[in-house]
């Protein structure tokens, strides 16, 4: 854990740096906050599955800045107008979400009484994440006319690269009985002894421990005008993790052929400082 609050420092020095850089250059700030519903797509349940993809759904919540390159916030005037200029804006973010997790699908069926199925429906948990990074937001409007009231809506798409502190919890319900495994049986109250899993899973497929990842973000959206000096922004985000522990499983059968990745529909205030 302790390393893992390395990397974090580590990042938002980075991001502190690129910032104070921009801000010495005199260009505007932007802030805002996010909020909406989370799709955790993990090992849980069945791949493509409606009822796993609707049922591990979660929230997310976000403070975001932007810096925006086509106005200088030290002589309150227009920057050179350049393409770059007038259709680009980073975006630092930090931001949490929390997912819960369970099995769905044909192998928890309520039909299924065999002992892997009783395995699946005991097993649950939380996906639990914090994110810190940054996005390349492009405009294919004039971010000046749009500002200008030329236009009340102003779509974009965006690509960046993220650094995650996971956190997952994982229990079970279940308990190994006499005749599941040769002698001795899981302590009782450790409910996280490889045996009270599904029994295909290989030795060590779950594990809760914390960690860290570096993810690549990409989200597609639009601004909407409602004032001078704010905006609403609503915004569809893929994320995917360079990491497949973030929810606390990783088991090794053919369907595992993925990392970890969510879908984060989020809609935000932002406020321009400048």
């Amino acid at each position: 854990m302790t390393l893992n609050f390395k990397r974090l420092a580590f990042v938002l020095c980075l991001i502190a740096i690129c910032q104070t850089s921009f801000a010495q250059l005199g260009f505007s700030h932007e802030i805002g906050v996010i909020t909406g519903p989370v799709q955790f797509r993990a090992d849980y349940g069945v791949r493509e599955n409606t009822q796993t993809n609707f049922g591990n759904m979660g929230i997310g919540i976000g403070l975001v800045h932007y810096i925006n390159f086509a106005y200088r916030a030290d002589c309150n005037c227009y920057t050179t107008d350049t393409y770059f200029n007038d259709h680009f804006k980073l975006r630092n973010e930090i931001s949490w979400n929390r997912t819960k997790l369970e099995h769905f699908g044909e192998f928890v069926d309520p039909s299924k009484t065999s002992r892997e199925a009783n395995q699946l429906r005991g097993h649950k948990g939380y996906a639990k994440n914090l994110d810190i990074g940054t996005q390349l937001e492009f405009f294919p409007l004039s971010i000046r006319s749009f500002q200008a009231y030329g236009y009340r809506i102003a779509p974009y798409v965006s690509l960046g690269v993220h650094y995650t502190s996971f956190s997952p919890e994982v229990s079970t319900s279940y308990v190994a009985q006499t005749g599941d495994y040769p002698a001795p049986l899981p302590t009782p109250g450790d409910t996280l002894d490889s045996r009270n899993f599904y029994s295909f899973w290989a030795p060590g497929s779950v594990d809760a421990s914390p960690g860290g990842t570096w993810s690549m973000v990409t989200s597609a959206g639009f601004r909407y005008k409602i004032g001078k000096l704010s905006d609403l922004v609503f915004d569809l985000r893929w994320q995917y993790y360079f990491n497949d522990w973030v929810d606390g499983l990783n088991h090794n059968l053919e369907s595992n052929k993925n990392n970890d990745w969510l879908l984060w529909l989020n809609f935000g205030y932002i406020y321009y400082l400048n």
